[in-house]
């Protein structure tokens, strides 16, 4: 399991306990005193003699999107004209509708907790419900 920090802290952190080892300390003092494995220390000197390029940072970017960039914006697009727009009997918009346009005008499937996720982090979206009215509202005595 990949430990907590970014790829820039972990490479410092692998620099440092060759440092260390290099200094003289004892790898399992290095290690205890960075929160790493003993055998990691020497994993690292090792790979440091042979490379030292090897203990640099590698950023873990994550796969692909499926929709590119383009296709997100042009989703916002479809979102504004509303579900009505789109065939649904209101215009509001749930996970599972938002999953389906998607699926519809880009041929691309997601499942709806991760169309929740998109619609969040790539469009900038928050999830919000309606009020809710009251049936027998008297709107004479609300505009009073």
């Amino acid at each position: 399991m990949r430990p907590i920090g970014t790829a820039e802290e972990l490479g410092r952190r692998r620099r440092r306990a060759v440092e260390l080892a290099k200094q003289g300390e004892h790898p399992a003092t290095a290690a205890r005193f960075l929160g790493c494995g003993r055998s990691s220390v020497y994993t690292w000197v090792k790979l440091d003699r042979d490379n030292a390029e090897k203990l640099a940072a590698k950023p873990h970017t994550g796969p692909k999107p499926r929709l590119t960039d383009e296709q997100a914006k042009g989703s916002e697009g479809l979102l504004l004209e509303g579900a009505k727009a789109h065939g649904w009997h209101n215009d509001l918009w749930s996970a599972r509708r938002v999953a389906e346009m998607i699926r519809r005008h880009f041929g691309v499937e997601y499942h709806v907790e991760h169309a929740r996720k998109v619609i969040r982090r790539r469009l900038h979206w928050s999830s919000q419900k309606p009020r809710k009215k009251a049936k027998r509202r008297d709107a004479e005595k609300i505009a009073h």
